[in-house]
């Protein structure tokens, strides 16, 4: 069996919170409220304003209620989307929202998808996928020595989010955690 990287194990360890269930369009008989989450997570991934503002409002409180007066202290940066059209119709109100109601500091401009590369990617049934990923450029100095929290939309196993938790800290960052818009599930009795 593969074992998981120390490095992101690192990241996976770290506290973590999602807000609501995602279940892929494949899983059916899905009570109103999952098939209602669900639509959450496409509008927010269509960058539609009201599921942004749900979104952001969510994030908001739990960083308030986790962080209070020291929100003012952490950066804010979302897991960069597949593409720069993406990530900004994803991202840049969104991450303004967020700072706005909580006085965090936002990472959104210190963060560029410049490019896409080839990728495998394997499912958890061991099947593996060539995807399209994004090619990330940071202003490292920026990041250096600061509190970040980060963001993204799905976890589902971890690795985007820890892979770019892991890019962060190269450059001096530390990430005190993620949270997430939605956790996949592929079982409804989860």
């Amino acid at each position: 069996m593969k074992t998981i990287d120390e490095n992101i194990q690192k990241q996976l360890d770290k506290p973590q919170t999602w807000f609501v269930k995602y279940f892929p369009k494949r899983i059916k008989n899905l009570s109103d409220e999952s098939i209602k989450d669900r639509q959450l997570v496409y509008d927010f991934k269509d960058g539609k304003i009201n599921g942004i503002e749900i979104v952001a409002r969510v994030t908001a409180n739990k960083m308030l209620e986790q962080y209070g007066d020291e929100c003012s202290k952490i950066v804010f940066s979302c897991v960069p989307a597949s593409s720069e059209e993406k990530n900004q119709l994803r991202y840049k109100l969104f991450s303004e929202m967020v700072c706005n109601m909580t006085g965090a500091i936002n990472g959104f401009q210190y963060v560029n998808v410049i490019g896409e590369r080839l990728a495998i990617h394997e499912h958890r049934s061991k099947e593996k996928e060539i995807r399209k990923v994004s090619i990330i450029e940071f202003d490292e100095k920026w990041f250096n020595g600061k509190q970040v929290l980060c963001f993204d939309d799905i976890i589902t196993r971890g690795y985007s989010y820890a892979n770019y938790a892991n890019q962060l800290e190269s450059m001096g960052a530390n990430v005190i955690g993620g949270m997430f818009l939605a956790r996949t599930h592929y079982r409804t009795n989860v």
